[in-house]
């Protein structure tokens, strides 16, 4: 027989073998690919095949936001914009992208990680087109806003999938080295702008992504579902056909089902998943407040106050991109050897430290020395980042309350915070001022991560009490 976890459900580590396996678990069991995730600890081709189909997601999405970053510039010449105007488009998209980021992982609760995973992001590939191809900036606000919600799921969905199938031994790293793919993706992004955007305009570059439609048969084909999604769904069924029949359950069931019947945002907030849900939301928005500014603006100022041509900072976009890969892998590697919190507070200093070398020098060669410095920090943090709201969370809510957490995330690092950067910015009448309250930001966020963040490394996800 099986044993029973913190969560009420058999670990896949120790899958039942001999004993009761439910109806739905007994139709998955057939899937070779299943049965490599929810037998033992050891890896197997399907763990690689779960982590490359994520990593390839990320790898994409990073080129899709990058990429709008980086034609921001051409964007603004071509609609005749004001850089306000310019940024209340982008927060309108926001707003869909934010409707995705809750809605995606709220219907994998109810529907399963893996199908979701591949219709969302064939979803995206398929609109790419229609952003290239919009006549006006209106047209283009909501072309953009489809893309967002479309692919934003991407965000919990694969994190999610490879949290409930690699041993949780690996998982800080896989998480992260599967993350920092969107680092090569940003890299891509900046060749695609160097060589195509810069000749051919931004909306021949816009189409490139529009290619990563066979990911979808990819991750379809390859990826097995959760085993901790499908045992949640044998136990819910369970109990509620018992409970049908006049029947009786345990206390732990009946209390079990009856936040599990009923998933949503509100759960979230219930007493027990309080603490994770406000530690998870600390992280979250402070790496969304972080990243916002350079995200969403980076470009712009280097194009307009460091006078760097298309062609070169899309350069420095292939190696700020790499660099972070590098950092990425590097904190995945810490964070399962040395802990979530310190993970955090290794990268989220070094990042500080540069950025802030960074935006004070007016040297050529320096701004490039630090730039790749900086980015390995402050891409790498997100690594411990994404490992964390991935899995604090019991699987009854998983996808929900993430959903919920990313979801504001977005909305505060996103939508409101741009508020802050260009109220600076028009104050000063620079990105300078704007750019060095990052650093203050993520050193705050590391003085908050020793205080608050839980050590998880090494539990399996049933284990962690919440």
């Amino acid at each position: 027989m099986s044993s029973i976890t913190a969560d009420g459900l058999a670990a896949p580590a120790a899958s039942p073998v001999g004993g009761e396996v439910g109806p739905l678990e007994q139709k998955h069991l057939q899937n070779a690919n299943y049965r490599a995730v929810a037998g033992s600890e050891e890896l197997t081709k399907t763990h690689w095949h779960i982590a490359s189909a994520n990593a390839l997601g990320w790898g994409f999405d990073g080129m899709d936001g990058v990429i709008f970053g980086l034609i921001s510039p051409l964007v603004v010449k071509e609609f005749a914009l004001t850089i306000p105007e310019y940024r209340s488009g982008i927060q309108i998209a926001l707003f869909f992208g934010i409707a995705g980021l809750y809605f995606w992982p709220w219907l994998s609760d109810r529907l399963g990680r893996r199908t979701l995973l591949a219709v969302n992001i064939a979803m995206f590939s398929l609109l790419m087109p229609v952003v290239a191809l919009s006549p006006t900036f209106a047209t283009f606000v909501i072309a953009r806003s489809m893309v967002g919600f479309a692919l934003n799921g991407e965000w919990s969905l694969g994190s999610m999938l490879v949290a409930e199938t690699w041993p949780a031994r690996l998982r800080g790293r896989v998480i992260s080295a599967s993350r920092a793919s969107w680092c090569l993706g940003a890299s891509l992004a900046g060749g695609i702008t160097g060589l195509v955007a810069a000749d051919f305009g931004w909306r021949v570059a816009v189409m490139v992504p529009g290619v990563i439609a066979l990911l979808a048969i990819y991750v379809r084909a390859t990826c097995p579902e959760s085993p901790y999604w499908v045992r949640a769904q044998d136990r819910k069924q369970r109990i509620a056909e018992t409970l049908s029949r006049g029947g009786s359950v345990s206390d732990e069931d009946k209390t079990w089902f009856g936040k599990a019947k009923s998933v949503g945002i509100r759960q979230a907030f219930l007493p027990d998943a309080l603490p994770a849900t406000l530690v998870a939301l600390f992280v979250a928005c402070c790496s969304t407040c972080i990243f916002g500014t350079v995200g969403g603006w980076m470009p712009l100022y280097l194009a307009t106050e460091k006078h760097w041509s298309t062609a070169e900072y899309s350069l420095f976009y292939v190696f700020w991109g790499l660099s972070g890969f590098l950092g990425l892998c590097v904190a995945g590697w810490l964070a399962d050897k040395i802990g979530r919190r310190l993970a955090f507070v290794v990268t989220l200093i070094e990042g500080a430290i540069f950025l802030t070398l960074w935006v004070l020098t007016d040297n050529h060669v320096l701004m490039w020395v630090f730039g790749l410095a900086w980015s390995f920090g402050f891409l790498g943090f997100w690594g411990p980042s994404t490992t964390l709201t991935a899995e604090v969370f019991p699987t009854r809510i998983r996808g929900a309350a993430n959903g919920v957490v990313w979801a504001i995330a977005y909305f505060v690092g996103f939508v409101l915070f741009p508020f802050v950067t260009i109220a600076l910015q028009q104050y000063a009448g620079s990105f300078t001022l704007s750019f060095l309250c990052i650093p203050v930001l993520m050193a705050a966020m590391a003085v908050g991560v020793t205080m608050m963040v839980p050590e998880h490394s090494g539990k399996e996800l049933n284990e962690i009490i919440v």
